[in-house]
């Protein structure tokens, strides 16, 4: 949970950390971060990050494989048969 957390957070702030790291090379300045800070259109860059974070949300959401099953199906395991893992999986239960 954790590193999803993470990941959003830097997701978030990746467009203020590249706006921040272009000024810094841009000017030449890495000492003068804090003017930095206090010229950028931050409400722009967290709106970007938010809008960023929410599509990375998104996708992650639409593109990883659906792991849930239907009402009434059992979870299988994973089991080692013949030295090979296979793999857990739903199996629907006969009444």
């Amino acid at each position: 949970m954790i590193r999803i957390v993470l990941e959003n957070i830097f997701f978030f702030l990746l467009p203020t950390l590249a706006y921040i790291a272009w000024q810094a090379y841009r000017r030449n300045d890495w000492p003068g971060l804090g003017v930095i800070i206090g010229d950028a259109p931050l409400l722009r860059l967290f709106v970007l990050g938010g809008t960023l974070m929410l599509a990375t949300l998104a996708a992650f959401a639409l593109l990883s494989p659906s792991t849930g099953g239907k009402p009434g199906d059992a979870y299988q395991p994973p089991v080692v048969k013949d030295g090979h893992v296979q793999p857990g999986r739903t199996v629907h239960e006969q009444k």
